[in-house]
Formats: C-alpha cells, structure tokens, sequence
C-alpha cells in the first residue's frame, strides 16, 4: 500500500495493532463474468480448497469445469492431485507458471477490491473489514458485467478467441 503526508512531516496511519487476514477463495466464469466466492479467516489449505471446489462442483451440476490455478502448494499437493484424479470426468485443471499473477484473471478482481474496499481505509473492527470486503464481493457476485469489464484488458489481450 501507499500513504502520505505534508512534506516533512512523517505519515500517521491509523491501525488496530493486530495482524489478522481475511482471505478468499474465488472463481470466475470465464465468459460469463459470474462470481463465485468463499471468505475465511483460517489459513487455506488443502481442506478449505477441497471444500470450496466441492460446492463450485455441485454448482457446476455436472457441466464440465476448466481450472486455471496458480502454483500455491494447497493447488498442487498430493491431496489436492489425489481429488482432481477423482474428478477428472468433469474437472480439467492447468497450474500457471509460478509467479505469474498477470497470467490469472482473477488478480485483476482483486486488485479492483482491495482499492474499492480497503486501500487507505482504517477499520476500527476486523469485523468490519470483513464486511466491507464481502459487501464488495456480493456486489461483483450480482454484476458479472463488472467482472468481465475489470477483467476487460485480460480478455483482450489473453483471449483465445482475439488470436
């Protein structure tokens, strides 16, 4: 993040003085923009994964799924290999290189709520960020033109469908 101030005088940013994380699992649909998201406040790991993949799966309802991941180790463990075997008849996955955010769509989504929700903003509360951040996530969830038009410059320069 960024911050300022008069200049000579040093910058003040509020904080609560705790170190917690709100994360999210999320998926988009590549075509139509549609949302699918889960917020936790525990580490992700293969558990969570497995977990949120099941739902987007009954979702899916049978319809076959391609998934593009990065390369974090709770995408690529011997668990997760184990469930994606288990489910290659509606399941395709592709790991992107490591350290490529700019090859994985969902970062441009990201990047557009973290400055919507919580760039130079100050929560007294966690809770109250975690309901700012899915007050914005059940926004995009509702307009799937607003993801793919975040996801605008991907498309255009990444789509298979502009070569």
């Amino acid at each position: 993040g960024y911050t300022w101030a008069p200049r000579g005088q040093q910058p003040v940013v509020k904080t609560c003085g705790k170190r917690r994380a709100y994360k999210v699992f999320g998926l988009i649909e590549y075509f139509s923009g549609r949302l699918f998201y889960h917020g936790q406040t525990d580490k992700f790991n293969a558990d969570s994964y497995r977990a949120f993949l099941r739902v987007i799966l009954r979702k899916a309802k049978g319809r076959p799924i391609i998934l593009i991941q990065d390369g974090a180790r709770y995408h690529t463990c011997a668990a997760m290999q184990e469930f994606f075997a288990q489910h290659t008849d509606c399941l395709t996955v592709y790991d992107l290189p490591k350290y490529s955010p700019e090859f994985n769509p969902i970062e441009y989504l990201w990047r557009s709520i973290k400055r919507q929700a919580t760039h130079l903003r100050y929560f007294p509360t966690f809770d109250g960020l975690i309901q700012k951040v899915n007050e914005k996530l059940r926004y995009f969830a509702q307009h799937p033109d607003l993801v793919l038009g975040v996801m605008g410059k991907y498309r255009q320069d990444k789509s298979p469908m502009a070569a």
